[in-house]
């Protein structure tokens, strides 16, 4: 298999390996649980819902950066559920020959709805595995939302159930929301 043929298997692996086995409790109607502080305030909401994704591979710009064994691909997302979206976007990847440590970094601009309001905003991941212990974190780009979402901040976990099915639990608030 050559360089470019491994390096795409390997991102292709990764991201389909990335998050934790299973989903918790379902969600009420809409998908999310709304918190309140003692005062009545809103605080952190919960969103859950599956999502489908494309990823493909990108040609390097460059040569060396060919044969570093880091790849490039493009992310297409339709969330459902909570998140009624779409999303773009670019993800950088290494994985070692084992298979069972790597790293990734992406950003994605998501467009659509969030509980009903509309707007947009961009996520960015940066993840790693580590002797197949897997560590996420992905959060809202602060002041990046817009639309009813402005002031949106929060941090998303993917999660894949058997079967290879994708699904986000995405935990956020709004400013004055």
């Amino acid at each position: 298999m050559g360089i470019v043929s491994r390096v795409t298997f390997h991102i292709l692996a990764f991201a389909c390996l990335w998050g934790v086995s299973g989903l918790e409790a379902a969600a009420p109607a809409g998908g999310s649980f709304p918190s309140f502080n003692n005062k009545g305030a809103r605080m952190n909401q919960h969103a859950k819902g599956p999502f489908d994704v494309k990823v493909l591979p990108q040609k390097a710009d460059n040569p060396p950066a060919e044969k570093s064994g880091v790849g490039r691909m493009s992310l297409d997302k339709q969330f459902h559920g909570a998140l009624e979206a779409t999303s773009q976007g670019e993800m950088l990847g290494w994985r070692n020959e084992a298979g069972d440590s790597g790293g990734y970094v992406a950003i994605e601009r998501v467009t659509g709805t969030l509980d009903g309001r509309s707007g947009s905003f961009a996520l960015q991941h940066s993840s790693t595995m580590h002797g197949g212990a897997q560590q996420q974190h992905i959060q809202v780009i602060p002041g990046s939302a817009t639309g009813e979402l402005d002031g949106l901040s929060g941090t998303m976990m993917i999660v894949i159930a058997a079967g290879g099915k994708h699904a986000y639990d995405f935990t956020y608030s709004l400013a004055g929301g």
